[in-house]
């Protein structure tokens, strides 16, 4: 499934709009477990905090994950007692069960959510959340990595931090420099069709959410911060960490099998006037000549060093055509996914075999190019023959890739697309696509089999289990 071609479900970031006097812009969970000590100064201090410099409405969202102590009772005294504060009960632990349960359920366009701790500065939540209010940015997170941020912590919890973030930077690629500090924000437009692609369930969703994000294109915002460790989290370290290199390889091997449904989560260009489409000019093309060329020169010197190899045991058609065909595959295979972006195993066979008539198209130009230099001279220089090929090459890949573009990959976004929406009886929505006069619900296949909405929120099913402390 190719993101880029795809017009997405989320619509170009814009600046949010005014909103009625009440209405809060803003919600701030707090997801705790056993927090009787803490959160009640906590909730106190961060509602001083927004009453006193927040500029838009607000609301704090206590989210309490199968406690045992006396923190319901707390939360419900401090909902009580200030109007801006609710609070959410879950039957079951786990920080990503909290955060995906109560910002699917909020109706704030942003959504945040912080430590019971406070052990970030709270000076640092109005940048974090700015960038998101003005359509900037899609997600902000706080960064204890940035070089402008005064952080206070022990030997132990640095390392293993810096050691987490480079793991992820080797195997995901990730260019978030913090992944676990306990201080995020997202849009709400963004949330509802990102959650639902996230399958983690404690401390990994931070992780998973971001990984994905990023994948996908949308912007992710970083605003540096003062963090003082918490000496008292009863965070089991080796288990966390365990389970989140687990989570890593999961990760890590739905991205290579394209089995994730990222073109969900694309935006279109904004207004500046340099993102628009010029006029009779193919969409994608310069970025796919850029990727095609690139690609062609890997495998041009792939393929020489297969002749050169080839070339030792056997004749010179003989090596071309054995050179030519492992180089090929590798070549279709490679602008399969870095240059059309085309991801998952749906049509790869399909594609291998048309690849390889590209490839007999090859094979002729520089087959016919051996024959007339054979022709020319009985014993021709090696160098003389590698000019020739290259010559032949050069004329091959410029048809190569027209054929792609029209015919292996071609681009399917000017088939006629309507979404709409309905209503039933019940007052239930419905968002239907129709691709071509075909008609079908989102989130349902042509074939009529179910995939996931586009917009469908999953439910906090009541068998989901959490072995790990939520702190």
């Amino acid at each position: 499934m190719r993101t880029d071609s795809s017009p997405g479900t989320l619509p170009a970031r814009e600046h949010l709009p005014a909103a009625p006097a009440g209405t809060p812009v803003l919600d701030v969970v707090i997801p705790v477990y056993n927090e009787e000590k803490d959160l009640q100064p906590c909730v106190r201090r961060l509602h001083e905090h927004l009453a006193g410099t927040f500029p838009y409405a607000f609301r704090i969202t206590i989210a309490d994950n199968a406690s045992t102590d006396t923190t319901p009772r707390v939360a419900a005294r401090l909902a009580a007692e200030i109007p801006e504060v609710t609070t959410f009960r879950l039957e079951q632990k786990g920080r990503g069960r909290a955060l995906r349960a109560v910002w699917s359920a909020s109706d704030a366009p942003v959504l945040a959510y912080m430590d019971v701790d406070l052990s970030t500065d709270l000076n640092a939540l109005l940048p974090l959340v700015a960038p998101l209010i003005s359509g900037h940015s899609d997600l902000a997170i706080g960064s204890r990595l940035a070089r402008s941020s005064r952080v206070v912590r022990g030997p132990k919890r640095e390392f293993i931090s810096r050691v987490y973030n480079l793991i992820l930077r080797g195997s995901l690629q990730a260019r978030f420099s913090d992944a676990q500090c306990g201080f995020k924000a997202i849009r709400r437009d963004v949330a509802q069709v990102l959650l639902p692609l996230i399958e983690d369930t404690g401390w990994f969703f931070d992780t998973e959410m971001l990984v994905l994000a990023e994948r996908a294109g949308l912007r992710i915002h970083e605003v540096p911060v003062d963090w003082v460790d918490d000496p008292d989290s009863t965070v089991h370290i080796v288990r966390t960490a365990t389970d989140d290199l687990r989570g890593v390889w999961r990760i890590g091997r739905a991205l290579a099998t394209g089995s994730l449904p990222l073109d969900r989560l694309t935006r279109p260009f904004g207004d500046d006037p340099r993102d628009r489409e010029i006029k009779d000019v193919p969409r994608g093309l310069a970025r796919q000549l850029v990727g095609f060329c690139f690609v062609g020169g890997l495998s041009t010197l792939f393929y020489l060093l297969l002749y050169s190899g080839f070339r030792v045991f056997t004749g010179s058609q003989t090596a071309n055509a054995l050179a030519l065909l492992v180089s090929a595959i590798a070549n279709t295979a490679a602008n399969r996914r870095l240059t059309f972006g085309v991801r998952g195993r749906g049509g790869a066979v399909r594609h291998q075999a048309q690849g390889l008539v590209v490839f007999g198209i090859g094979l002729s130009l520089t087959s016919g190019s051996l024959a007339a230099l054979g022709a020319a001279t009985s014993e021709p220089a090696h160098s003389t023959e590698l000019a020739v090929l290259i010559a032949a090459n050069l004329a091959a890949t410029v048809l190569r890739f027209l054929l792609f573009r029209a015919w292996v990959f071609p681009d399917r976004r000017d088939a006629e697309t309507t979404v709409f929406a309905s209503y039933d009886s019940k007052g239930s929505y419905t968002s239907y696509a129709s691709y071509d006069n075909a008609q079908f619900r989102a989130g349902e296949a042509a074939d009529g089999t179910w995939r996931d909405a586009t917009a469908q929120l999953l439910p906090v099913r009541p068998h989901d289990t959490d072995a790990r402390d939520f702190r």
